[in-house]
């Protein structure tokens, strides 16, 4: 299938919903981001008051927010002046699905910080 049409409300509603979801995911892995910088610092703060070699560099994979993409096809659909739009299979899979190009980067990133992220990772791996 090329393309469908989908009624513009029902369509908002999925694609809030997946936008509040997704932020929820951010904003649980940005707090376990910090929780375990700071735990990584006063590790390092331990060695340095004993005298010991410090790694001095923090390699941690930063949480990203990709909530503006969800942002900004709300916004459009939201100025569009019909009541139905079409879809192409990448925009179903993305706006729908939740699907997007980044989705899986996004969760193997967030994983290590948020449960949420970690249980969604484990189930779209189940799938391939």
């Amino acid at each position: 299938m090329q393309k469908i049409k989908v009624e513009k409300p029902k369509l908002l509603a999925i694609l809030q919903k997946n936008r509040d979801a997704h932020h929820a995911i951010f904003l649980e892995a940005q707090k376990g981001f910090r929780k375990t910088v700071i735990q990584e610092l006063e590790k390092r703060l331990e060695l340095a008051r004993a005298g010991k070699r410090v790694d001095q560099y923090l390699r941690l994979p930063e949480p990203v927010d990709r909530t503006r993409d969800y942002d900004r096809v709300i916004s459009m659909l939201k100025m569009d002046l019909t009541d139905t739009v079409e879809l192409s299979e990448t925009d179903y899979s993305q706006y729908v699905m939740d699907d997007w190009e980044w989705k899986r980067e996004f969760l193997g990133t967030n994983q290590a910080y948020s449960l949420k992220a970690a249980k969604l990772a484990q189930s779209s791996g189940d799938e391939d």
